[in-house]
């Protein structure tokens, strides 16, 4: 968490978030109104956030990671514009899990890479499909985010099948869960061997290009240097 964040959280009133996010801030919720809720309860989150802060009321609305990476920060947006909201806001950047595993890994994404969610409870499965192939066909480094959850196992699946068609089973793969939130484990291993391994909700998995390398300790995707 940036140390903006923390000083945000600090000075608020009220904290709204999903339960499990906001179980994450330990101290920091002591003394605040906490108003947490379920996956899924998005919508509700972010118009509350918005009742209370019309209210006069200073309002922290977290996310994990980064709010504004499939997080909170674009439904506010969203509904503010839609309703013609006038309220004061500010956007807080955070640290993305995609830059917490990555440098749990080594250097997996100093090139060029896409960032892809699995999830296709918004977006339809033919969309996240369609845009794996283009990154495969662009030689993308490639990071999943939601690559499996209690329901929804078939994805990951779905996904290392379709990457095989254009990627060496050798490519090298990372896999980081609980990145830097302690107890975090972390797996260096291959395409082809991916799925041999725990993969859940909590799990941040990058994908090397035709590029990376793969040693004991690290991965690393070349940034293109010439080095003697």
């Amino acid at each position: 968490m940036s140390q903006k964040a923390c000083c945000v959280l600090r000075s608020c009133e009220v904290i709204i978030g999903y339960k499990a996010y906001v179980k994450l801030l330990g101290d920091l919720i002591q003394g605040k109104e906490v108003i947490a809720s379920s996956m899924g309860k998005e919508l509700v989150r972010a118009g509350t956030a918005i009742e209370q802060a019309l209210s006069g009321r200073k309002v922290a609305l977290i996310s994990s990671g980064d709010s504004g990476i499939y997080g909170m920060a674009g439904v506010v947006l969203e509904i503010v514009e839609k309703r013609s909201i006038n309220l004061d806001l500010e956007i807080i950047p955070g640290i993305p899990a995609f830059c917490a595993a990555a440098s749990s890994l080594g250097a997996p994404i100093m090139n060029d890479f896409t960032l892809i969610s699995l999830s296709d409870i918004l977006t339809p499965w033919e969309i996240i499909e369609r845009r794996l192939t283009c990154a495969c066909q662009g030689d993308f480094v490639i990071v999943l985010y939601n690559p499996k959850s209690k329901k929804r196992t078939w994805q990951i699946s779905k996904t290392q099948a379709l990457l095989l068609k254009y990627k060496s089973g050798q490519t090298p793969v990372g896999i980081v869960r609980n990145a830097r939130r302690g107890k975090e484990k972390v797996v260096l291993t291959t395409l082809e061997r991916m799925l041999d391994h725990n993969i859940d909700m909590l799990t941040t998995i990058i994908i090397g290009n035709s590029s990376t390398s793969l040693s004991d300790r690290y991965m690393v995707t070349p940034r293109g240097y010439k080095i003697s």
